[in-house]
């Protein structure tokens, strides 16, 4: 996952029992009948029992990253190094010389590691202890098998050695650079991997994949939602979804801390993966697109020298993502999770070994992988069945929102909160008649930033507005001087300077080159206790 390791960055894959029990329709559906037996009614108590009938059997799980020919080599498989028994092992990449032929990070052929680095005896120790392993393709410094190997049987056997030879159930395609932009390569890779998915269900084996993908507080990029799509459209059981809540850059807001930007990121996607599963045909309701998502931040000092992602971002994350019940939680790297050493001079430069803050060892696992506990190899078992629809939508009530219902023809200032579809939604900038779940992947193209759901219980926050006629309607063949105030679509504004014909409309798009200010509800406030005296 960082961009300064020897290996592509890991990803999450675990291994399963030769033979298991897969999660058929009717087990779920029996979950899903013994839920409606808890007493909910109508209305909103059924969606959350639709909504919670896929996720009853699903346990989050948490797996570090370990960057296997990272140098010094990382005990992964003695149970305790790691504080959880199970790993992602990273990165599988394609040979420089024979790109259909499967290595560790170009260093080492699966043979070589086997014998220079002991790697099959260490998966067969961590697995005698009950732990499992997942391994990782691609990363970012080396080339993921489809991006060179064009045959797709031979690369669809390539996948198929590294999964049969580790016993693996769930892998990881970490995508960056090239291999993430490549049209081709990523349509290779989603036709190889659902073959290689489909002949393993056929056999009675679960195999899990995860797509981890790069992320901004805004969301996955075209790149990112592309990727996923080709996933879903060539046949490809997507597991879910994680991604990686690091290194920003000039996406994160200067004043905003990681956990703020991580917490943006996995919401975005959230509201992303939603519609592409929906423009792939397949009905999912919240919190199974949660289930489907997974966080993944760089522990410590990022890349991006100014980007540090402390413990107290840590617990804040965890608690986050318990909330929304995320399906897995990783870290970049268990080889990191230790306070740099004393003779190590600048923190700020990148470590493999450590992570340049000061932190007991294994803080940042202990912390993140708090009730985190489900089995890899349980969840590989879970099948992505299409959620029920609900056989009427339930208009939003006004005295159950805590803010206005959104209406067609409203007009709404940037920071304006709104209630659409039992969802609170907060505009980005001035905008009228645009529907805030309107179904935009990038999040550029929506003037709505999804905040939550509407909790139960809540009422409406009284909003301080003004009685007609307390400033005249604004005009576009009216002179006015700086200072005067006027109303446009109810909403009170002021003149920074002279102005005539330039409507108040601009002001939250472009604020600086507008003559007009909204006044804000703390001066709406105060007009308001004038008014009265």
């Amino acid at each position: 996952m960082t961009k300064t390791e020897k290996n592509p960055k890991p990803e999450l894959i675990e291994q399963l029992p030769e033979t298991r029990r897969k999660l058929s329709p009717i087990r779920v559906i029996i979950a899903a009948l013994l839920l409606i037996g808890i007493g909910y009614g109508s209305g909103y108590g059924w969606n959350w029992i639709q909504d919670t009938r896929s996720v009853a059997l699903f346990r989050p799980w948490f797996a570090s990253y370990v960057d296997v020919t990272a140098k010094p080599t990382y005990p992964f498989e003695q149970v305790g190094t790691t504080h959880t028994p199970h790993v992602v092992l990273s990165f599988i990449v394609s040979s420089s010389e024979e790109p259909c032929t499967p290595t560790w990070g170009n260093y080492f052929t699966l043979k070589e590691a086997g014998e220079v680095l002991d790697l099959d005896r260490r998966i067969a120790r961590l697995q005698q202890q009950d732990g499992s392993v997942a391994v990782s393709f691609g990363g970012l410094l080396n080339d993921e098998l489809a991006l060179k190997c064009t045959d797709l049987d031979k690369l669809a056997q390539a996948y198929q050695a590294v999964i049969s030879r580790y016993n693996l159930d769930t892998i990881d395609l970490d995508l960056e650079g090239e291999e993430l932009k490549d049209a081709d390569s990523s349509k290779r890779r989603a036709q190889a991997l659902a073959k290689v998915q489909k002949q393993r269900r056929n056999e009675g084996k679960s195999l899990a994949i995860w797509l981890t993908l790069p992320v901004a507080p805004q969301g996955l990029t075209e790149d990112g939602t592309n990727a996923v799509t080709a996933f879903l459209t060539n046949g490809v059981d997507l597991a879910g979804v994680n991604v990686m809540t690091m290194d920003y850059g000039g996406s994160k807001e200067h004043d905003e801390t990681m956990l703020e930007a991580s917490q943006k990121a996995l919401t975005e996607t959230h509201r992303q993966l939603g519609i592409l599963y929906s423009q792939a045909g397949i009905h999912l309701l919240p919190k199974t697109l949660w289930t489907k998502i997974g966080a993944t931040p760089m522990i410590g000092q990022n890349d991006v020298l100014d980007e540090v992602f402390t413990i107290d971002d840590a617990k804040g994350l965890n608690l986050f993502a318990r909330e929304k019940g995320i399906g897995r939680m990783s870290m970049w790297s268990a080889n990191r999770d230790t306070p740099c050493g004393e003779n190590y001079v600048d923190v700020t430069v990148v470590s493999d070994s450590c992570s340049g803050v000061t932190t007991e060892r294994l803080s940042f696992a202990i912390v993140l992988s708090d009730q985190f506990t489900g089995n890899l190899s349980q969840n590989a078992q879970i099948i992505t069945i299409e959620d029920p629809a609900s056989s009427e939508e339930q208009p939003d009530d006004p005295e159950k929102s805590p803010y206005q219902i959104w209406n067609e023809d409203g007009a709404y200032l940037a920071g304006t909160k709104v209630v659409w579809k039992r969802n609170v939604y907060e505009a980005k900038w001035w905008t009228k008649g645009e529907q805030p779940d309107n179904p935009v992947l990038q999040s550029w193209q929506t003037p709505w930033q999804l905040i939550g759901p509407v909790l139960p219980g809540e009422k409406p926050i009284p909003q301080s507005t003004l009685p007609p006629g307390t400033y005249p309607q604004w005009s576009g063949h009216d002179a006015y001087d700086a200072g005067a105030r006027i109303l446009f679509d109810g909403i009170p504004y002021q003149a920074k300077w002279w102005t005539q014909g330039d409507s108040p409309a601009a002001a939250a798009s472009n604020a600086d080159s507008s003559p007009w200010i909204a006044l804000t509800q703390k001066e709406i406030a105060k007009i308001l206790e004038e008014l009265d005296r």
